[in-house]
């Protein structure tokens, strides 16, 4: 009988003790809940959790200063001239754009001041990229960027009436139609000339910020094009590491575009041809040769290197205003003028592509736009009644490795099916750190 109580006792301290371990388990998975929620909780932004703060944001408007913008804030002049020479060789402070947004951090025990004063403030310099001021204490200056994610998508179409429309429908970006028509099928299709019937497929990767803000298209990694009874492939390929050159090749490595492009400008019109009998009525309906092509844009308009070639002038002359020539080889040259700025320098090696000036209105012009010249062995022709060579193919020692390359991608392409009514998102998704 004794040895029954004993064992009863023994039974009920271990159920006791097994209880408390339950509850202390449990404890512990509950705080480590509450600390989880509470990690998730934060908001986190330009490095700083704004749980912690009091955040004033606001964007810079026309004729704001650096400093007036300070002084709004509590902050006097001896103070902001304290922090311009300490960040001077971080942040130019009179490179302040009208329409950027612009925050200051306060912490919560300043407000307790009649006139509080911001910790931080953090200009955007793009959707990307800001710096960051320290106000008090050690006064520094830092740059940084916010994390990007690439998303890889895939988005098919039937045309009924134009490749806009038929994007719009299915609420794809726009930007597709310029990619296909401008940077992959400018030399193999016209747009603007598509037939009812034609249908397109695209894998392409979409660019966000935060993993919430939408960046638009970062590229089109291949596209396939049914048009005219053609079935026409495209690949994105790299074939200049060097230099940095990336290309559209087809399922038999040919290169898709020719060396130049057909216009310096996206989005534009062209508002006089090359015409060498043109006859002006100011000047009496006298001959004034038109050796140019011009491409009517709207002023700060990017102007683009048409071809890869070497600048040999960057300056401003007479008539011609800011221009930039460029020699491609021994036989073309290219000329861009009217520009209401340049993006390069004389010496300088472009790409295809590169922003090498914006459209402006110096020199001899009645409106905004840029003038496109166009040198063959030394004498001003019309680009569009020359035949151009067509880009430099893929090197023999590449050749192997593109159609390596392509063959999954391929696969992929030839996977998709027609008529999807939404962009197929892929598991592909990439994050770009900020760089420490």
């Amino acid at each position: 009988m004794h040895l029954r109580s004993s064992l009863a006792i023994v039974l009920i301290a271990l159920s006791l003790w097994s209880c408390k371990e339950d509850d202390k388990s449990a404890e512990l998975a509950y705080e480590k809940e509450q600390a989880k929620q509470v990690e998730e909780e934060k908001i986190l932004e330009f490095g700083f959790d704004l749980n912690n703060y009091v955040v004033k944001r606001d964007t810079i408007k026309s004729g704001d200063s650096f400093g007036e913008i300070l002084q709004r804030h509590n902050i006097g002049y001896p103070a902001i001239f304290e922090i311009a020479e300490a960040t001077k060789d971080t942040f130019d402070i009179r490179k302040l754009h009208p329409g950027r947004p612009y925050t200051f951090l306060y912490t919560k025990e300043s407000q307790k001041d009649s006139l509080p004063s911001p910790e931080t403030f953090v200009y955007q310099n793009t959707q990307e990229e800001y710096v960051v001021i320290g106000l008090k204490d050690s006064i520094h200056a830092y740059t940084d960027r916010k994390p990007i994610t690439y998303v890889e998508k895939t988005a098919t179409g039937v045309i009924e009436s134009s490749i806009s429309n038929t994007l719009e429908e299915k609420g794809l970006s726009q930007r597709l139609a310029h990619k296909m028509a401008d940077d992959i099928y400018a030399w193999t299709i016209d747009f603007r000339r598509l037939q009812k019937g034609d249908r397109f497929k695209v894998i392409y990767t979409d660019k966000y910020i935060d993993d919430t803000i939408y960046a638009g298209i970062k590229d089109v990694k291949a596209a396939y094009f049914e048009h005219n009874g053609d079935s026409l492939y495209a690949f994105q390929f790299e074939s200049d590491s060097i230099k940095g050159i990336v290309d559209y090749f087809n399922e038999d490595a040919k290169n898709l575009r020719r060396a130049f492009l057909k216009a310096p400008v996206q989005f534009s019109r062209i508002s006089s041809r090359y015409n060498l009998k043109r006859r002006i009525a100011v000047y009496g309906y006298k001959v004034r040769p038109h050796k140019g092509t011009d491409f009517a844009a709207p002023i700060g308009t990017p102007i683009m290197a048409t071809a890869n070639g070497t600048v040999i002038e960057s300056t401003r002359r007479g008539g011609n205003g800011k221009f930039v020539k460029i020699r491609h080889n021994a036989t073309y040259s290219t000329q861009y003028l009217h520009m209401k700025a340049q993006n390069v320098k004389k010496g300088e090696f472009v790409k295809q592509g590169d922003i090498i000036g914006w459209v402006g209105m110096t020199g001899n012009t009645g409106g905004p736009h840029v003038c496109y010249r166009f040198w063959k062995n030394g004498k001003q022709v019309d680009p569009f009644k020359e035949k151009l060579p067509e880009a430099e193919p893929i090197s023999d020692s590449l050749k192997v490795k593109y159609l390596e390359y392509i063959k999954p991608i391929k696969q992929q392409l030839d996977n998709i099916h027609f008529l999807e009514a939404t962009p197929k998102e892929t598991q592909t998704t990439i994050t770009e750190d900020p760089i420490l």
